[in-house]
């Protein structure tokens, strides 16, 4: 196997294109104005299916149940982020703004927040339709209509739940306002190369904005021995670890999530881990100076016995 070199990561971000965030396509200028405040502030990422909105919903509750003030923006054209926490898909800020004809001073509260399980507030941003428009727009239009009503002043955490395939710049503006970024992976290659993604998307964000890398959640995962190779390659540490356990899946089914099941060992071993993850996350975590592999690096690391 090839030798992987790497760059330190102060040399890879002062090799970053010095200009201001939102020239040139891979970058979304955002207000500069819109900041969120207080709260702590998390964006969770990884490749679609790996169970992001599941992680971040129960992860909302766990903290609710430390009893924090949470607030969970899914970020994503399905809807789907907080489908457990309030039993249905709600409307989003995007199908609220169309009910009035984009004048967003005559939205109320109620049009695009909703309380879920537990205490913890609701709000999907949705997407631009197909093909067109900028999932930064859609963003940014959130957190300026959550801020016009003093909806984060009271706010103790908030989780981006976002779409993390394409890390484009629409879908990487959360990580303008988040504190720190959460990657969401299973113990497999294609999940590990979206989160090798993430890790530059998160890179180039770092240059100009307070976000870094937080950590790693094993989703899905028995084993974490190819996570584990890659961590260790690029600076990364996994914070959590869930096994894929049918309970997880039943919990969808039944619009609920972990901690509204019957209990079960099972069950309450998962919810333990949750708790522990919010409590360290609150505590607060070192960001971890993990710098990206080359693809070439990353097929040689794992793509190959």
């Amino acid at each position: 196997m090839n030798d992987i070199t790497h760059v330190p990561i102060a040399e890879l971000r002062r090799s970053l294109p010095k200009r201001p965030d939102g020239e040139g396509s891979v970058q979304v200028q955002m207000d500069p104005n819109l900041r969120i405040g207080t709260a702590r502030v998390f964006a969770v990422y990884g490749k679609g299916g790996i169970g992001k909105s599941t992680t971040s919903s129960n992860l909302s509750v766990a903290f609710s149940k430390l009893g924090k003030r949470v607030l969970q923006i899914g970020c994503d054209p399905k809807h789907d982020s907080t489908f457990t926490l309030t039993k249905r898909l709600v409307p989003t800020v995007i199908d609220a703004l169309e009910s009035v004809d984009f004048h967003p001073e005559e939205l109320r509260v109620e049009d695009f927040v909703y309380e879920g399980y537990n205490g913890v507030m609701c709000v999907e941003a949705g997407g631009p339709p197909a093909g067109t428009g900028c999932g930064g727009y859609v963003v940014g239009q959130t957190v300026k209509l959550l801020k016009e009503h003093h909806l984060l002043d009271d706010t103790d955490v908030v989780i981006f739940d976002v779409l993390g395939d394409v890390v484009c710049g629409g879908f990487a503006a959360p990580l303008q306002h988040a504190d720190r970024a959460l990657v969401v992976t299973a113990n497999d290659f294609d999940s590990i190369f979206a989160m090798n993604r993430i890790v530059a998307a998160i890179l180039a964000k770092s240059k100009n904005y307070k976000v870094r890398l937080g950590g790693v959640i094993a989703n899905r995962s028995s084993a974490t021995d190819q996570i584990d190779k890659f961590n260790d390659a690029v600076g990364l540490r996994t914070m959590a670890r869930f096994p894929d356990l049918d309970v997880i899946r039943r919990s969808r089914l039944k619009k609920s999530t972990l901690f509204e099941m019957e209990p079960s060992p099972e069950v309450e071993a998962v919810q333990q881990e949750y708790l522990q993850l919010a409590a360290r996350l609150w505590a607060g975590t070192e960001p971890l100076p993990a710098a990206p592999m080359r693809d070439r690096d990353l097929f040689d690391l794992l793509g190959f016995d």
